[in-house]
């Protein structure tokens, strides 16, 4: 102190602490002469003295206009030092840099142009205070004075752009943690000072940023919803040049992006999930096999995309599914195909049938090329896929069953199915209602219509529930429906003789039975009509329409033993006979003690409706989903 004392004016030193700011200038420019004759002569002690002098009576002092003339006079003690000053720096900077966080804002404002003034001095030496600097620079971006702001600004443009982007020193791998946690503040001040950084740094050739963009690329995105249009205009520009980088750079870390892409394609902000699905996009054309790991993740983005509410986004997505579904990976290069139906078993539940859709289709797509590894899931997704037969939407439904009938190809899982369907109808009764005919006929075109008839029959023979077989089983009840019956006949007689159709409607039509008309309605159905209805012999032979006489050899057919399948039938139509007579008694019973007697009792109803067999029957109540056998 003593030494710092001798050589500076007692004087200077009151001017350095005069409220008025030209007074403090005149005693830091007399400060400034005093050490270049000392840096001159050689004399760092002195030197070292008088920047103690400054930092400790004036830089620290409790009064605020002693720590401005402090401040402006260590700048020009630097300013003195001139070549010399890379050596009194840890001396000079950290009370500076103290001084940032002045409650003062004049002091604040002075802290930033010293700091500026010292800059300017020793250049790249600056360097190894740059941690340090760039948190007091993150700082005083947000402060609340205008005026500091500027001043911060202008010391961040000297630090960016002729200290960094020219040093050899600086550290790209020391900065990034620096910028990683800075990321996500909201104040835009210091949203706007970070993406200038990130883009004056991805300028400088010998640095590498996009090697660290997994860092900070969350906090891009981030930035891409902020209020201001400024930020998000910033963020876009800096997101579109690092995408471009990526195409046209040889190596990659796809994998941590896609993490981050995955998670911003959900957000609530239209911009940034366009901008994520679109990042995805050109992953996937891109990236090939190393995004093979992240494929269920990657799904589990683009299928609600799929359904978004804006059309960009709809389009991108779908472009993106379909490049996805192309690649053929394989479960050897850890291709999870577990995760995969995992991702579109959880999609089926989306309340958006496009969506719906595609998680069909990619299961669909699994089946064909991975159906061993597929069906090692079956338990996972089968449930599910049952669900799926109530989907409002037919189109859904119409892609279930497809699924359904490629898993069934192997007998154990075609029986599996057939008595899930079953089992589903019995407790479900609107999706008996309401899908049973579309289910049952779509999987008779996939799966061969006499496969499924027969597992069924098999199924309901042993039905205890009589009531639920009734419904699923309907013999046509000709009968009944004898205006049917001769509109088949008409049918008949327009068809060419000599064709298929006209031979298989014939053979169908032999196999209506007699028994099912009395005499009046046979003279009905066959009057005028050059075919008769045929009649069954005695000893198993019967009358064909040409009069000619046919024996039923052995009654079997194709290995299918007809005459004991009828025996089984007549059983099981007993059964069902008593049932409904049980029924029928019950109810009796039940109301015999209160019918009025204008109410007509059921012989009545059954003498009247033999007068009405020749008026058109109304459509069966529980028609809709009945397999007809």
């Amino acid at each position: 102190m003593a030494d710092a004392l001798s050589v500076i004016p007692a004087s200077v030193l009151r001017n350095l602490a005069d409220k008025l700011y030209e007074k403090r200038k005149n005693a830091a420019l007399e400060v400034e002469g005093i050490v270049k004759q000392l840096t001159t002569a050689g004399d760092h002690d002195k030197i070292t003295a008088v920047i103690n002098l400054l930092t400790t009576e004036f830089t620290y002092s409790p009064q605020a206009n002693h720590r401005k003339g402090g401040l402006i006079g260590l700048a020009a003690a630097t300013v003195g030092l001139t070549s010399e000053a890379a050596q009194h720096l840890e001396q000079i900077v950290p009370p500076v840099l103290d001084s940032f966080s002045d409650q003062d804002s004049r002091v604040r404002y002075y802290a930033c142009e010293a700091l500026y003034n010292i800059a300017k001095v020793v250049r790249g030496d600056f360097i190894i205070f740059f941690n340090k600097i760039f948190d007091a620079l993150c700082k005083l971006s947000a402060d609340s004075d205008a005026n500091v702001q500027s001043a911060a600004h202008l010391l961040d443009r000297l630090v960016k752009q002729d200290i960094v982007t020219e040093s050899d020193q600086f550290s790209i791998e020391e900065f990034i943690p620096l910028l990683r946690e800075r990321m996500n503040v909201l104040n835009p001040y210091v949203r706007q000072f970070l993406v200038g950084w990130i883009t004056v740094l991805d300028s400088v050739p010998d640095i590498d940023m996009l090697g660290f963009l997994p860092d900070f690329l969350d906090g891009l995105f981030n930035m891409l919803s902020d209020s201001s249009h400024e930020i998000r205009q910033q963020a876009d520009s800096a997101l579109s040049e690092f995408l471009q980088e990526i195409k046209n750079s040889p190596s990659v870390d796809y994998g941590r992006m896609a993490e981050i892409l995955v998670q911003r394609a959900a957000s609530p902000d239209e911009f940034t999930r366009l901008t994520a699905i679109t990042w995805i996009n050109e992953f996937v054309k891109l990236g090939g096999d190393q995004l093979v790991p992240y494929y269920a993740d990657i799904l589990g983005a683009i299928l609600p995309c799929i359904s978004d509410k804006e059309e960009k986004i709809r389009v991108v997505a779908r472009e993106t599914n379909e490049e996805l579904r192309a690649i053929k990976a394989d479960p050897a290069e850890g291709f999870d195909v577990g995760a995969i139906l995992s991702i579109a078993r959880r999609q089926l539940s989306s309340e958006w049938e496009a969506t719906r859709i595609e998680a069909l289709h990619w299961i669909s797509n699994l089946l064909n090329r991975h159906r061993a590894e597929v069906l090692t899931f079956l338990n996972d997704i089968f449930d599910t896929l049952l669900e799926a037969l109530s989907d409002p939407s037919d189109q859904v439904v119409l892609l279930v069953l497809e699924v359904h009938a490629c898993i069934a190809q192997d007998t154990q899982h075609f029986r599996q199915l057939v008595v899930f369907l079953v089992h589903n109808f019995r407790v479900d009764n609107s999706l008996l209602e309401k899908r049973g005919a579309l289910i049952i006929r779509r999987l008779c075109v996939l799966l061969d219509a006499e496969r499924v008839y027969r597992e069924l029959s098999t199924i309901l023979e042993g039905e205890s529930d009589l009531d639920f077989a009734s419904i699923m089983v309907q013999l046509l009840e000709p009968g009944r429906h004898v205006w049917l019956l001769k509109a088949l006949y008409g049918l008949l007689m327009l068809l060419p003789q000599q064709s298929a159709a006209f031979k298989i409607l014939r053979t169908r039509l032999k196999t209506v039975p007699s028994y099912s008309f009395n005499g009046e309605q046979l003279r009905r159905t066959s009057s005028g009509n050059p075919y008769q209805i045929l009649h069954h012999m005695p000893g198993g032979s019967q009358i064909t329409e040409d009069g000619d006489i046919s024996q039923d050899s052995k009654n079997s057919h194709n290995g299918i033993n007809f005459a004991s399948r009828l025996q089984q039938f007549e059983q099981m139509q007993r059964q069902h006979r008593q049932h409904a007579k049980v029924q029928a008694q019950s109810h009796r019973n039940s109301t015999s003690s209160s019918t009025p007697k204008d109410v007509q009792r059921p012989e009545e109803l059954s003498r009247t409706s033999s007068s009405d067999v020749n008026r058109p029957p109304s459509r069966s109540r529980r028609a809709t989903g009945q397999l007809q056998l």
